[in-house]
């Protein structure tokens, strides 16, 4: 990504006064360190100081860019404007309630907003794009159940570029022959990472991939094909793409939109892309898109260790504790109050009041993807929820979809 131009303040700075700052952090998820370098005028020289001390960014070197061409020191992490850090809730606010002129769920839907141009199969499978794999290493925690990795590849140098956007997939080729000695069909994974990539220079693509670990009726353990070589591939390997497929799960424009997220296991993907899109600093400002509604993930997961991108997500719910809120369902480890385990439909359930006041806001949508055998759940919470308000969920829901408001992935 090519130096952030910040526009000077029209107090204060003058095209002759600019100051560039060079700080690097910590990427969220990543565990590598980023360099970034910020062109501000002298009057939006503390607010860029705050903004950077609040994301924990260590500033490198501060150079005045007028005629002067002086630099200025760089300030330590003492003298740093401190920032005061929204304090952790034990519950995020609750939505607000539609006002009283709000449509009720029943009435017709609006209609659909076309989304801006969007890539669909820039490369298909008789013409694969070869990618790079830059890095392989798992999301899950001492104890956790099976394998999950976050993979990350290199597109560059394609011609045309493999351009995607939040919440498409793409497809990988396995390498090797079916037992028919035919090549590997393709496998589609939903992407993990913004269209601007882990490291925010617009040239890789990431997933979060589960090996798939099954016994068949001989008691022989299987494992997946692709998920296995992915999970198993190394560093610097050549792997086959195609893609980016998928308008299904798209976000609306609307920065004033709420978000309900309903994920499980490597569901999660898309909403990765959402939640980082909405609330990472440098996402925010490369993408010119500031989000200001509200956002409600629900993730399920067999323990905790298996929680994905767990850390990212409580971080965002404590610097923006009025725009996001995170409920987790741990199956393993929490009761549902029937005493049994505690899954993502059970969460809905308990949260119906608060889930149908934000649908009744023609700015709500739902996402959910993950497992298949998630929506018979999902679809029995939100028919009890909707029945205590009088609600037909079996009619609702085709409305929500007619919207472009209902968006599911399952497989």
């Amino acid at each position: 990504m090519n130096d952030m131009q910040v526009p000077n303040a029209t107090a204060g700075g003058t095209s002759t006064s600019l100051i560039t700052v060079v700080a690097s952090g910590i990427q969220a998820g990543s565990g590598t360190s980023v360099q970034q370098t910020y062109r501000v005028a002298m009057a939006n020289l503390n607010t860029l100081y705050k903004r950077l001390s609040a994301s924990g960014a260590k500033i490198l070197s501060v150079t005045r860019s007028d005629q002067s061409g002086s630099s200025m020191p760089a300030p330590d992490s003492a003298s740093q404007p401190s920032v005061a850090k929204a304090p952790a809730a034990t519950a995020a606010p609750k939505a607000a309630p539609a006002p009283k002129s709000a449509p009720a769920p029943k009435s017709a839907p609006a209609p659909k907003k076309p989304h801006g141009k969007i890539p669909v199969n820039t490369y298909k499978p008789k013409a694969p794009f070869l990618g790079t794999v830059t890095e392989n290493y798992t999301l899950l925690k001492e104890g956790a159940i099976g394998r999950v990795q976050h993979i990350t590849f290199d597109l560059s140098g394609g011609d045309p570029q493999l351009e995607y956007v939040e919440g498409q997939s793409i497809g990988i080729i396995p390498e090797g022959k079916d037992a028919k000695g035919k090549p590997h069909k393709l496998r589609l994974y939903s992407i993990a990472s913004t269209r601007h990539g882990d490291n925010y220079q617009d040239n890789t693509v990431s997933l979060c991939v589960r090996q798939l670990e099954y016994t068949n009726d001989a008691g022989e353990k299987i494992y997946g094909v692709c998920s296995t070589y992915l999970t198993d591939i190394e560093p610097g390997s050549k792997v086959k793409i195609t893609g980016p497929v998928g308008k299904e799960m798209l976000l609306p424009e609307d920065e004033d939109a709420n978000i309900i997220m309903l994920a499980t296991g490597t569901g999660i993907a898309p909403m990765r892309t959402y939640i980082r899109r909405m609330f990472e600093p440098r996402e925010r400002d490369a993408n010119g898109w500031t989000f200001k509604g509200k956002a409600w993930l629900f993730m399920g997961a067999p323990t905790t260790a298996n929680l994905l991108y767990d850390a990212d997500f409580e971080h965002y719910e404590r610097e923006f504790p009025d725009n996001f809120r995170y409920t987790k369902a741990i199956s393993r480890e929490q009761k549902n109050p029937k005493g049994g385990r505690m899954y993502i439909q059970d969460r809905v359930l308990e949260h119906a009041n608060e889930i149908f006041e934000m649908i009744e806001n023609p700015k709500t949508h739902v996402y959910m993807c993950g497992l298949r055998g998630m929506e018979p759940g999902i679809d029995e919470a939100m028919t009890t929820a909707a029945a205590a308000k009088g609600l037909d969920w079996s009619e609702l829901r085709p409305q929500l979809k007619k919207a472009d408001r209902w968006h599911v992935e399952t497989y």
